[in-house]
């Protein structure tokens, strides 16, 4: 890469000396203050929930706690596998808290949420992988607050999620979430319990199941993919009908993570956002910060209005077309 390439990487370490350890300036973040964060941990912890913004050590979630913003980390706080990139802690989870599907519920109508992100651990462990309590999530929340737009963020289903997808896409939510992480490549030593095509098996499934349900996945920047295997990431993407691409910086939570190979400019991510809207996404978040739950709420209501566009843009033709299937 030339020193004028848009995408060029800031190198995390240089040959010969030891890993830089200072993160750049565009990723530091301050430590969390306010009173609104206070009320948002007290509440969780009242609730008996969990959440990925504590789990995965989130950069953001000083500003989302404060705006009374969380994302919710349903089937308990330990997940089955041991992914390179995630600080969730890993062994045997817990029974599954019957109560867990009503409390999610009841802190949305408490935060006032116009729009909730659900995710889990990954639940190896399950005849449905946790398919069942992601339905009877969505299912207290409908009753409880019928205006709150859902979004989940599953795991794999590895091995079961035929069955589990068809289950969660009955139960509506309105954005069916799953992110492929990284590029194949990487994918032995990032995402090992994991297969890259399962997963975007997954995504299509979910389209074909029900296409008015919009679809959204995200990978990770600073691994030491190459420009090349992420724009073919992102043609996966748009063969499996991925609507919705997030594109972060990713961050080594612990010395025993995978370590950064690359901080990933600002710019590097503004000229990936250009080549992924140039592919079709209807919308594309791309920033060293973000992260899949990171102003959900705002990024639905764009991706609402960017269907509606495209939808009455259409021909006659086309139209009628969509209509017949």
């Amino acid at each position: 890469m030339s020193e004028a390439d848009p995408i060029a990487p800031v190198p995390s370490r240089v040959e010969g000396r030891p890993p830089r350890v200072r993160k750049p300036d565009w990723i530091r973040v301050k430590a969390p203050t306010s009173t609104g964060f206070a009320e948002t941990k007290q509440l969780m912890r009242r609730l008996n929930l969990a959440t990925v913004c504590e789990e995965a050590a989130c950069p953001n979630i000083g500003e989302c706690w404060t705006k009374k913003h969380a994302t919710v980390m349903i089937l308990g706080d330990t997940c089955t596998r041991a992914c390179a990139f995630c600080n969730v802690k890993t062994g045997m989870p817990r029974a599954v808290d019957p109560r867990e599907p009503q409390h999610v519920a009841d802190a949305a109508a408490e935060m006032g949420l116009q729009h909730i992100v659900v995710t889990s651990v990954d639940r190896d462990d399950l005849a449905d992988g946790g398919a069942s309590q992601f339905v009877k999530v969505i299912e207290a929340l409908r009753r409880t607050t019928p205006a709150t737009t859902i979004e989940i963020l599953t795991p794999d289903f590895r091995n079961k999620h035929e069955a589990a997808v068809e289950a969660i896409v009955a139960a509506r939510p309105d954005v069916y979430n799953h992110n492929l992480e990284t590029v194949p490549r990487l994918y032995p030593t990032i995402r090992p319990g994991a297969r890259y095509y399962a997963s975007l098996r997954l995504l299509e499934s979910v389209k074909k199941l029900d296409p008015s349900i919009f679809t959204k996945s995200g990978i990770m920047l600073g691994l030491g993919e190459q420009r090349l295997e992420v724009h073919q990431v992102m043609d996966d993407m748009r063969s499996a009908d991925v609507d919705f691409l997030t594109m972060g910086q990713y961050l080594q939570p612990t010395p025993r993570h995978a370590k950064v190979e690359e901080f990933v400019t600002p710019k590097a991510f503004d000229a990936y956002a250009a080549i992924a809207r140039a592919k079709g996404f209807l919308l594309v978040a791309s920033s060293p910060l973000t992260r899949s739950s990171y102003h959900a709420g705002d990024d639905f209501a764009r991706m609402r209005a960017a269907r509606e566009q495209k939808l009455a843009t259409k021909s006659p033709f086309t139209s009628s077309e969509v209509e017949k299937r």
